[in-house]
């Protein structure tokens, strides 16, 4: 039977939200067009990461506590991340110009992060707002570039979302390795800070501004082009005139953190050493700080490094190490001994070494103990040197001579396995000085060395030392916060192996120091035991217990 009825229209299914636009009519073979959108994720995911890096590098300079810092910047970038994620689903009707402001934003914002925070550091002495702002500002743009480039992948060629998807993640995860290889070996110490963020900016903004202006520009109205175009030119310029300014910017900021007598100012591999004080001045004068901390004050460190050593050295001294101490300050009070045969000395930055041996007024502070024969340099980390090539010597006396104890990468330095390893090094009889922070402003952290070194079967004699500024235990971040005044004491544990703990005194048979006597250091440690925190655990690897 013949079907005589009048057929229907069929109308086309409609298509559901979101649908891909057709084909872009690119200047280029699909094929090739891809590859250029990779190579746009490769390049932004590496500049991502160095930004990331940057931020979490000057946290740990400007504001201290590495680990507090790098947990801060992670969690607000991922949060923040997701959420530019959400607010990229704004943009999708327009993927291309939407990825290229994306692109020219992120590249200001990461390109004057460092510089931002510097300055922030400089002229307010607070920088924590700063770095959670940028965080979470860079983490959003960083989060939208994602659903777009998705957007524009699909605008060359329809294919399965998941195998889009795979392509786009394995460039971006390839970008990534690259920038957190480049931060490290080359930005930080090539270029710089500051310089190094600018620089990456630039190359952000171009491979963005590039990727949207020739690729898609048959998907730009002749109106969105001049815009594109004024909008990264204008980036451009403000990220070039801040590179030909920043050494200019980072003199003046550093004068506003430090005073105008700023004598040395350089960037090593692992922090910014600075030496104030004027040109033709006392040695006494001098002040050495490191990434923003008071290492040493010239007017009362003797104070400071006759109380870590003398008390050490009352017994057999012939063989010395110092572990930290790459001023020099520590080995020039070990030398004043009759019968020092030999001092080591293991730093970690051959460049504070460098400086002590170079810098007039400090070497002229610290007696040209690098001129003395019987100094001996070791630049390399403490804790893998007494495990690997000192895992057979033998010192009569071990000081340690570190930065304060922390959540920080100097606290494996004060843990249970690194006073094993110094016991293990320790010959019979000898003994071991410890600074260990302020007793009276960080008890907990201060009873926590005595702990720990106890642990290590060593017995303790805790005791404190007054100074006028006592920089050593003042962190970096110079913010006004109530009850954060600079504490005016240093403090120490005298160790040795043995049941009983060492005696607290002064050695007769050497010259006299001028600010310690054997009663003074029996006062000091009666002054020291009132701050008593008893029941601390002691701090390992993999439970480290300072705050």
């Amino acid at each position: 039977m013949i079907d005589r009825s009048v057929p229907r229209r069929v109308r086309p299914a409609p298509e559901p939200p979101g649908a891909a636009a057709p084909a872009a009519a690119l200047p280029v073979r699909p094929r090739t067009g891809r590859l250029l959108v990779l190579a746009t994720v490769f390049v932004c995911a590496a500049c991502g990461l160095v930004y990331e890096l940057e931020l979490l590098a000057l946290g740990s300079y400007l504001i201290g506590d590495s680990v507090t810092q790098t947990s801060v910047v992670l969690s607000v970038m991922v949060f923040a991340m997701g959420v530019g994620s959400l607010l990229a689903k704004r943009l999708r009707t327009r993927p291309a110009v939407g990825f290229a402001l994306i692109e020219a934003g992120l590249a200001l914002l990461g390109g004057l992060s460092a510089m931002a925070l510097y300055a922030t550091f400089a002229w307010l002495g607070e920088s924590r707002p700063a770095l959670v702002a940028f965080s979470l500002l860079i983490g959003v743009l960083i989060g939208a570039e994602i659903p777009l480039l998705m957007a524009l992948i699909q605008r060359i060629r329809r294919q399965d979302a998941g195998g889009a998807v795979a392509d786009l993640f394995a460039a971006d995860y390839v970008g990534a390795l690259v920038g957190g290889l480049a931060f490290p070996f080359l930005v930080l110490p090539v270029l710089g800070q500051l310089t190094g963020a600018l620089l990456t900016g630039t190359v952000n903004a171009v491979a963005g501004a590039g990727l949207v202006l020739w690729l898609f520009r048959g998907d730009l109205s002749p109106r969105w082009r001049r815009l594109l175009l004024a909008a990264n030119a204008a980036v451009l310029a403000v990220l070039g005139a801040a590179t030909v300014l920043a050494d200019d910017f980072e003199e003046v900021a550093r004068r506003a953190v430090y005073g105008g007598e700023v004598r040395v100012a350089r960037q090593t591999g692992m922090q910014e050493l600075v030496l104030t004080g004027p040109a033709a001045g006392s040695p006494h004068s001098l002040d050495l700080f490191l990434d923003g901390r008071l290492r040493v004050s010239g007017y009362d460190e003797y104070r400071y490094h006759e109380a870590l050593v003398h008390p050490a050295m009352t017994g057999p001294h012939e063989r010395v190490l110092v572990l930290g101490g790459g001023d020099g300050l520590a080995a020039r009070e070990v030398l004043r001994h009759p019968g020092v045969a030999s001092v080591t000395v293991v730093d970690l930055d051959p460049g504070v070494v460098r400086l002590a041996r170079t810098d007039p007024m400090l070497s002229a502070l610290n007696g040209r103990v690098y001129e003395d024969p019987r100094t001996t340099v070791v630049t390399q980390d403490a804790f893998r040197w007494l495990r690997g090539p000192a895992a057979a010597l033998r010192f009569d006396v071990i000081v340690s001579d570190l930065p304060d104890p922390g959540v920080t990468p100097s606290t494996k330095l004060y843990s249970q396995e690194f006073y094993g390893l110094a016991a293990r090094a320790l010959a019979p009889g000898g003994r071991l000085a410890v600074h260990a922070g302020s007793p009276a402003a960080r008890p907990r952290t201060f009873w926590t060395v005595d702990a720990t070194l106890r642990a290590a079967g060593l017995a303790t004699a805790p005791y404190s030392a007054g100074g006028r500024l006592a920089g050593f235990a003042a962190g970096p971040d110079r913010s006004p916060r109530a009850g954060d005044a600079p504490p005016q004491e240093w403090g120490f544990v005298l160790a040795g192996r043995g049941p009983d703990a060492p005696e607290l005194r002064v050695d007769p048979g050497a010259p006299a120091p001028r600010s310690l006597t054997t009663r003074s250091l029996r006062d000091a440690a009666r002054d020291a035991e009132r701050t008593r925190v008893a029941g601390l655990p002691p701090s390992t690897l993999p439970h480290p217990r300072y705050s």
